[in-house]
C-alpha cells in the first residue's frame, strides 16, 4: 500500500504546479493580453510623445518646468509641489506626510506662498491650496483650472502671445469630473505645455 504522506506531497506538488502555470502564467498573459489589445496606451503607461515621436512623459507622472537652477521657466505653466524624493520621483512616491498644524509644513506653505505671488503677480489670497501642497503621491500629473487659469496672464507675457488665446487654450484642456461625479475638473499640465509649445511651431 501506497504511503499516505508520499500520496499528498505528490498531490500538493501537481497542484502547486498546475496552480502556478494558470495562475501565474495564464492569468498574467491573459490580462496583459487584453491591455495590449484594448488599452495599448494604458497598459504601457500613459506616455506622452511629442511631434517627433519621442516620448516627453506620463500622463500619470507629473514633472517639473524649470531651469538648471530649479528656478521656475516663466513661459511654461507650473505643476503643484512634489514631496516624492527629489521632485517627481516615480520611485519615491510620497506625500510629505505633516500633519496641517506641523511648523515645517506651515513654514513651507507661506514660503510657496509669497513665491507664487510674487512670480505670477498676484495677490497670495487668490493662489490656489494645491499650488502650495503636495499631493499624497507627490506625482500629481493636473492642476486646478483655477490654478492653470492664474498662470495665463504671465505665460502670455513671456511669450508674447495674446491673453486671451492662452486663456482660450487652458479652457479647451479642462477634464471634466470621470463620470460626471468623480473627483474635481482638472488640467494636465504636461499636456497643456505641449499644446502651447506646438502654437509657436
Amino acid at each position: 500500500m501506497r504511503n499516505p504522506l508520499l500520496r499528498s506531497l505528490g498531490v500538493a506538488v501537481r497542484a502547486m504546479i498546475v496552480f502556478t502555470v494558470v495562475l501565474g502564467l495564464g492569468y498574467t498573459l491573459l490580462i496583459t493580453g487584453i491591455g495590449q489589445i484594448f488599452f495599448p496606451a494604458q497598459a504601457n503607461g500613459s506616455l506622452i510623445r511629442d511631434d517627433a515621436g519621442d516620448t516627453v512623459g506620463s500622463a500619470l507622472i507629473g514633472q517639473s518646468f524649470t531651469d538648471a537652477d530649479g528656478l521656475p521657466l516663466p513661459e511654461y505653466f507650473q505643476s503643484r509641489p512634489s514631496a516624492a524624493g527629489d521632485g517627481y520621483d516615480g520611485g519615491a512616491s510620497s506625500g510629505s506626510n505633516l500633519g496641517p498644524e506641523n511648523a515645517d509644513l506651515v513654514s513651507s506653505i507661506e514660503e510657496r506662498r509669497t513665491a507664487i505671488a510674487a512670480f505670477e503677480g498676484v495677490d497670495p489670497d487668490e493662489i490656489p491650496a494645491e499650488a502650495l501642497t503636495a499631493s499624497a503621491s507627490g506625482l500629481d500629473p493636473h492642476i486646478s483650472p483655477d490654478y492653470a487659469r492664474l498662470q495665463v496672464p504671465r505665460v502670455a507675457a513671456a511669450r508674447d502671445l495674446p491673453v486671451s488665446e492662452v486663456g482660450a487654450l487652458v479652457e479647451s484642456r479642462i477634464h471634466s469630473r470621470d463620470l460626471g461625479f468623480l473627483g474635481e475638473p482638472r488640467v494636465n499640465v504636461l499636456e497643456l505645455n505641449l499644446a502651447l509649445d506646438a502654437i509657436e511651431e
